[in-house]
């Protein structure tokens, strides 16, 4: 379960950015991000069957991915690539890292302040001939170790 899950708030301020951007929270905007909430990092498929699994709503699989990316364009969801060639969606916005599992295609975030500002303070200095640097993200691509282990969402 995801933290933001447990933020009574969090469909509220989902809600003001449909509207602020005036867009109607219908069943199934108000479905993915109430999944996405408590997966919080899911692809389309995964988004897809929660929603099958615990809600009333019908959502096609294509207006599941629809309406993902078109809250990643909205700065709701960020969107991350994965080595199964599935793109994954990640509800938590806010700077941190990802533990990304390469046999398990799962993400986990690990919130390391002092990693991101190492990074980020090598990087202020630097200049990149013909780029202007957005920011960092950093994906720290790991497998489970040999006793039965996977990453929590």
């Amino acid at each position: 379960m995801n933290a933001q899950t447990r933020d009574p708030s969090a469909m509220d301020r989902f809600k003001s950015v449909l509207k602020r951007h005036r867009l109607k929270a219908t069943p199934q905007r108000l479905a993915v991000h109430e999944a996405m909430l408590d997966l919080g990092h899911a692809s389309a498929d995964q988004v897809g069957e929660w929603i099958a699994a615990r809600s009333d709503t019908r959502v096609t699989p294509a207006s599941v991915y629809n309406i993902l990316t078109q809250m990643t364009l909205l700065g709701v969801y960020v969107h991350r690539f994965s080595a199964n060639n599935k793109m994954y969606f990640d509800v938590n916005t806010f700077r941190h890292v990802h533990l990304y599992d390469t046999v398990n295609n799962d993400y986990k975030d690990v919130m390391d302040e002092e990693l991101l500002e190492m990074v980020e303070s090598r990087i202020r200095g630097k200049r990149y001939r013909g780029y202007k640097v957005d920011g960092v993200d950093i994906q720290i691509i790991c497998h489970p170790t040999t006793r039965k282990s996977t990453l929590s969402r």
